[in-house]
This record gives structure tokens, C-alpha cells and sequence, in this order.
């Protein structure tokens, strides 16, 4: 499974409806899990910004499918990073010629 790395900022609607925001990552969840993804975390965080979601998908087009599901939602918009663990780098390395 790939690593992603989402992380969201709360739109006008997100905001006035903060108090829903632990109902709503759960929602997500359930989502995710309709489209193979796994949600190993999330965290609501300060400055830039509002919550740093760590997921699990078997390829890309899941982890779009999440997003633009959630992103329906109107609640949070999201900018999505491919994460690579440190054996996946170490192999990702192995490959660069000298």
C-alpha cells in the first residue's frame, strides 16, 4: 500500500460547522474504507494548516476517488502528497545512477 500524505483547510462551510468536525472524519473514514483507503490518522493541527490526514491506498485513482468524495462534501479543501518510507527511498536510491 502507498502512503499519502492530505493536507486540509477548512472552507467557509468547514468553519461554521467546526463542532462537527470529529463526526465528520469519521464519516471519512467510512468513505474511505468504501474505496480502499485506510485513514491512519488524523490530526488537527495550528498555522498553515487545519488538519494533516495520513492515508493508506492501494494506487492514485483511490486516493482520488477519497478526495474528491470528501471534497463534495464542501468542508475541506485538500492538497494531496505521496509519502515514501525509508526502505521505499533506500530503493527509490538504489536506482539513481552514480
Amino acid at each position: 500500500m502507498a502512503t499519502y500524505i492530505a493536507l486540509c483547510n477548512w472552507t467557509d462551510q468547514g468553519i461554521r460547522s467546526v463542532k462537527d468536525s470529529a463526526q465528520r472524519a469519521e464519516a471519512a473514514e467510512a468513505a474511505a474504507r468504501k474505496v480502499g483507503v485506510t485513514m491512519k490518522s488524523v490530526m488537527w493541527t495550528l498555522g498553515s494548516y487545519d488538519m494533516i490526514v495520513q492515508l493508506e491506498a492501494p494506487d492514485d485513482a483511490a486516493v482520488t476517488a477519497f478526495g474528491l468524495a470528501v471534497g463534495m462534501q464542501g468542508n475541506i479543501r485538500t492538497q494531496t502528497l505521496r509519502a515514501f518510507s525509508r526502505d521505499e527511498m533506500k530503493a527509490i536510491l538504489s536506482k539513481v545512477p552514480a
